[in-house]
């Protein structure tokens, strides 16, 4: 489902990370596990199309994503990967459904002001669809994000680190809300963290 090989990534004037082959099978949750500076959001950006490696492929349902031109891998991303930051990055002029309904326009979807109502409702904002991001709690934001991630039924979620901050009660309501979604919508869910306290979630875990 998701495999890197050889991936290699360098910022300027600093020295080369250089990551261990990933390997996920559809499915197969999956935590990115290291301390601050350990080089685990910079993997998770490469698994997810958003950064150039210096070297090495990514290859998701058997597609090089890497292969690919920058437009048709934006619109590999926006089809098949939803994402979830630490921050929701909603934009804060529109509403919460026009925010979700801009990530169906930008994966060629069809707008769906009813799928979109019914995840909203799934996920228990149903009554927020007309507010906008600043009119929100911060768990509710969340909802929200996450709510934008999964209205293309993608193939593989990506979260980094979406426990930061959170208590232990909030922090176990996150995570078995992101797994219920990934199981609702047949998603991959990887996670990118320095957070201890989810690693009993995962059986599969990569320690960087």
């Amino acid at each position: 489902m998701i495999r890197s090989e050889n991936l290699t990534f360098q910022y300027d004037s600093s020295s080369e990370l250089n990551f261990a082959t990933v390997d996920v099978e559809k499915n197969q949750h999956t935590l990115l596990l290291g301390e601050s500076g350990s080089g685990k959001t910079t993997l998770l950006h490469l698994l997810g199309g958003l950064s150039l490696p210096k070297t090495g492929k990514v290859i998701i349902d058997d597609v090089d994503i890497y292969s690919l031109s920058e437009q048709q891998r934006d619109l590999f991303r926006a089809k098949n990967m939803g994402f979830i930051f630490q921050d929701a990055h909603l934009l804060k002029n529109l509403t919460i459904a026009e925010n979700i309904l801009l990530a169906q326009y930008l994966a060629g979807e069809k707008q769906d002001k009813n799928a979109v109502n019914a995840i909203l409702a799934k996920l228990n904002i149903g009554d927020k669809a007309n507010q906008r991001p600043n009119q929100l709690s911060r768990g509710q934001l969340q909802r929200a994000a996450i709510a934008r991630a999964v209205i293309n039924k993608p193939k593989v979620l990506i979260a980094d680190e979406p426990t930061a901050a959170l208590d232990d009660t909030n922090t176990k309501h996150a995570i078995d809300l992101l797994l219920e979604v990934a199981s609702n919508y047949h998603a991959t869910l990887l996670i990118a963290t320095h957070d201890t306290r989810i690693k009993s979630y995962f059986a599969n875990t990569y320690q960087l």
